[in-house]
């Protein structure tokens, strides 16, 4: 792809820009104009995509908010095209992700990608860089339904509704590169889940973004819907679980022997727990997300570790080269890289303060259990990410609780009628 770029043989170019959505916003370009002018002198965006609600609509923030320039005036960012992320995407369009930039070369702190880019350097200086594996849930739906009856959990049979998108699926995502490793049935209503392999932190964070987009094109053309919510139905769960590791800078193995955790990744573990339920912003963005949260024992609130114990909130999973901590505290809904961008900021400060890691099994607090009861924490989130990321995370949660409180539903509906 690079080489066809170099060539001007690539017609269409998408940038893309992480947003604070879990989603990519984009601009299209062709692609001689990008290779003779935008590889070196950027293009523009403009500032509020990283602060926007889900709508696209502009966050109400304050003249003092920390994230008030990025809607005062509605100007341009610039996005700088990372091309180590050049990725085929459907319809012969070569992807792009960038980082952006304000006019005068100054990092736009708010955007997610950033923040990661500032946790990974933040964590080398330690010496040690993490790779990380992502896994989401889908759920595919037509008019009718969920394209199975039943939960599939590791199913061949009862999938076949879905043959005709998995089989496209195979192909784009071949053609990406991004390097699938496993894909299977799950274990909702027409839930499937694709894993990609274990890789760099950041370009684990955009290469899931990438499947998402290439998943969801795919679907759409069989006229089939690919939902990442989080919680698809009262009682199911459609998850970002994140496993993650440490090397050296050497890239020696740093987590730890068998299934003991070396010192360093224990003060690390102790570290997240002491924060995850600050961060709860991060990991459960939405209404829907709380009610994930209520789909124990596999979405857990309970804040505790244990060995290869799937119903605990971190689990410390496989042996020796690939032993590795699985952060199940995420719903589908959350965006990736500022998931695991938080991760790394707590488990640093861990580490920062060798932390003692409490023992395997002990209860260490909960998640919060609602949206409103998450804005607790931002002071913890300030100091962790940063004062634009907890600006940014409280705007965000205040107008999806506005949002929620300004809706009238269908469960609202059915209990006013109980009333009567």
């Amino acid at each position: 792809m690079r080489a066809a770029l170099d060539r001007g043989d690539v017609p269409r170019v998408l940038l893309l820009v992480p947003d604070p959505h879990a989603r990519f916003a984009a601009v299209e370009l062709s692609g001689r104009f990008v290779t003779e002018e935008v590889l070196t002198g950027g293009y523009g965006i403009c500032t509020y995509v990283f602060a926007w609600d889900v709508e696209r609509e502009a966050l109400p923030l304050g003249a003092d908010s920390p994230l008030a320039r990025y809607v005062d005036g509605y100007g341009d960012l610039r996005m700088r095209p990372d091309l180590a992320t050049i990725t085929a995407l459907p319809d012969g369009v070569c992807g792009i992700v960038c980082d952006v930039e304000w006019p005068d070369g100054e990092p736009a702190r708010a955007a997610p990608r950033r923040v990661l880019t500032e946790q990974l350097t933040a964590l080398e200086s330690l010496g040690y860089v993490p790779s990380a594996g992502l896994e989401h849930e889908v759920v595919f739906r037509d008019a009718d339904g969920p394209l199975s009856a039943h939960g599939v959990d590791y199913a061949v049979g009862g999938t076949e509704r879905m043959r005709p998108i998995l089989r496209d699926l195979r192909v784009a995502l071949e053609r990406s590169g991004l390097g699938v490793e496993s894909a299977r049935a799950e274990c909702h209503p027409g839930q499937y889940e694709i894993v990609l392999r274990h890789r760099d932190a950041l370009a684990a964070c955009d290469d899931a973004l990438l499947q998402q987009l290439i998943v969801r094109s795919v679907a759409a053309e069989h006229g089939v819907s690919a939902a990442y919510l989080a919680a698809p139905e009262p009682g199911q769960g459609c998850s970002c679980h994140v496993h993650l590791s440490l090397s050296s800078l050497a890239g020696e193995p740093a987590s730890g022997h068998g299934t003991a955790l070396s010192p360093v990744m224990a003060s690390f573990l102790a570290g997240v727990l002491r924060d995850a339920a600050a961060l709860a912003p991060v990991w459960a963005p939405t209404w829907n997300s709380y009610v994930r949260l209520r789909t124990a024992p596999f979405s857990p609130r309970e804040l505790r570790w244990g060995v290869d114990d799937r119903t605990a909130s971190v689990r410390v999973a496989g042996r020796d080269s690939s032993l590795r901590l699985e952060f199940r505290f995420a719903g589908a809904d959350a965006q990736p890289h500022l998931v695991v961008a938080a991760l790394l900021a707590a488990g640093r400060a861990g580490v920062e303060e060798a932390l003692p890691l409490p023992p395997a099994g002990e209860v260490l607090g909960a998640l919060p259990g609602a949206p409103w009861e998450a804005l607790s924490g931002l002071d913890r989130v300030a100091k962790l990410l940063g004062d634009e990321v907890a600006a940014q995370q409280e705007a965000l949660l205040r107008a999806e609780l506005a949002a929620g409180c300004s809706a009238v539903t269908d469960w609202q509906r059915r209990r006013g009628a109980l009333r009567a």
